[in-house]
């Protein structure tokens, strides 16, 4: 019997989470264009920033959700030192509940609100208030984040 070895792929190395996926691919530019949609006046909503912990390592959520930002085109920003307001993580199928809760807990000590667990398997979505306190939103629900006052209907991200 032979022992089978994964290989890690240089997207994870450099980056330090899993390879995405096309489900991950779909939800996250389906989250983008709701939020987008429904909150850019009040919000911003990016993908894929660095955040620059204080504890290290610095961290690169899927998405990151901020009040609306100033974005001054002539002055780029590589690590963002202020938190996001929501910080949502898409589970790939490689990653194992607790890494994401690893994460999650390392987020709200750095001063996040709410984070948000995104499983496309299950088209759901939890949304976390506090570690280890959140709210399970599937199928047909209305997802709503208390903290933050986001309103979205998950028949529109997992259809």
């Amino acid at each position: 019997m032979e022992a089978t070895i994964e290989q890690v792929s240089a997207y994870e190395l450099e980056r330090g989470k899993p390879m995405p996926t096309l489900n991950h691919a779909y939800v996250q530019k389906n989250l983008l264009v709701s939020l987008d949609y429904r909150y850019r006046k009040t919000l911003t909503v990016l993908s894929e920033l660095n955040l620059s912990m204080p504890e290290r390592p610095d961290a690169v959520p899927d998405i990151a959700i901020y009040p609306k930002l100033q974005i001054d085109f002539l002055h780029d920003v590589t690590s963002m030192t202020q938190m996001p307001l929501t910080a949502i993580e898409i589970v790939s199928p490689s990653q194992s509940d607790a890494e994401i809760l690893a994460k999650f807990e390392r987020y709200f000590n750095a001063g996040v609100q709410s984070c948000w667990l995104v499983m496309p398997s299950f088209q759901a979505i939890s949304v976390y208030s506090a570690f280890g306190k959140y709210r399970f939103f599937s199928e047909n629900d209305t997802l709503t984040d208390a903290l933050t006052g986001i309103e979205l209907n998950l028949s529109e991200i997992f259809s």
